[in-house]
């Protein structure tokens, strides 16, 4: 009895010592199988919370939650976060695998040295439709004109990526400062909203895969995630251009588990554990030695690999300073729109 005593004293102390590390991030976006392996390599548990929108994030971190280790916002969020001081200089030390990641990719993000973020993921903003429902698909954002498909399509509630899209669409920068082109792609955005169902972030994901959407604005990832499950969703990458978004690693300045929040980035860097998880996910990771682990389907997917015609007029959001008012502005005119 009393080595039974001793032995449950010894589990629940190693239960309530054990490290806990809080992440934040986007939904289905780290392979729960990855999850485990870090837990058991480091004799850890990992929370993870998830966020839907850079925005949403960044006011939530703003209002003072306090807790989170690792946060995945996007490059354009993560210089507005810098800026304001909520972030942790990262300690290369502790990051070895850095040297896996992509140096071309790096020319494209706005921390160049890594000196506070490393690159997670990169994707796009796509569209997704259900072929068997949609015979004649072109890709292009003006099949979001159709009013044959009124009720069944859903837009991204994310303003950036939004009104990148209209944006898109007429031939102008997503990252435009200039007002008359704004109002524009905002009359575009209210078009396009009299046919859609909702703005939507997460539900268009379950929507598409039921048929109860036939036609989604999504985030590549995700509907490759979908499309591996069935056959039936088919990506369009609009030729017009769509957002490239860079997803980094930050660790905010009110972390408690600074050494664990290291090692998961550094974990994940891993060549085989970043391959395990970009064929999970959907997303690609700019690793350079883990793309040679890669197979040829998921390489081969336009939801991770974009024909160069239209690669060259893809744009990475911005930060835009003061001038994200305007932007504020034209969205809050689309969602009161009838």
């Amino acid at each position: 009895m009393k080595r039974l005593v001793g032995l449950l004293s010894l589990l629940i102390a190693t239960a309530i010592s054990a490290e806990t590390l809080h992440v934040y991030t986007w939904a289905d976006y780290i392979s729960p199988d990855v999850v485990k392996k870090f837990e058991k390599q480091h004799g850890c548990q990992v929370v993870i919370d998830t966020f839907d929108s850079n925005e949403s994030m960044y006011a939530k971190l703003k209002a003072g939650a306090t807790g989170y280790d690792l946060v995945f916002p996007t490059a354009y969020m993560i210089q507005v976060m810098h800026t304001e001081g909520l972030l942790l200089n990262l300690d290369h030390a502790q990051l070895p695998n850095l040297t896996n990641i992509d140096p071309a990719v790096l020319t494209k993000v706005i921390d160049t040295k890594m000196e506070h973020s490393v690159p997670y993921t990169l994707a796009y903003a796509a569209l997704a439709i259900r072929k068997d429902k949609i015979k004649d698909a072109e890709p292009s954002y003006a099949i979001l004109d159709r009013a044959a498909l009124a009720g069944r399509i859903t837009l991204l509630d994310d303003m950036r990526e939004s009104i990148g899209a209209a944006l898109k669409s007429l031939g102008y920068s997503l990252n435009t400062r200039d007002d008359s082109q704004l109002a524009a792609a905002q009359q575009v955005l209210i078009r396009w909203k009299k046919h859609i169902a909702r703005f939507d972030n997460e539900g268009y994901k379950a929507g598409i895969d039921s048929a109860e959407f036939h036609l989604v604005h999504g985030y590549s990832g995700d509907l490759f995630q979908v499309q591996m499950e069935n056959s039936k969703v088919e990506i369009l990458i609009p030729r017009e251009g769509v957002t490239i978004g860079c997803d980094e690693m930050v660790i905010p300045k009110t972390a408690k588990q600074t050494e664990l929040a290291h090692a998961m980035i550094n974990f994940l860097l891993d060549p085989d554990i970043a391959a395990e998880n970009m064929e999970w996910m959907g997303y690609y990771c700019p690793n350079k030695p883990a793309k040679a682990k890669l197979s040829a389907d998921f390489l081969e997917n336009p939801a991770i690999s974009l024909p160069e015609s239209i690669a060259s007029k893809c744009e990475v959001i911005q930060d835009l300073g003061p001038d994200l008012a305007k932007y504020s502005k034209v969205w809050d005119a689309v969602k009161a729109a009838n």
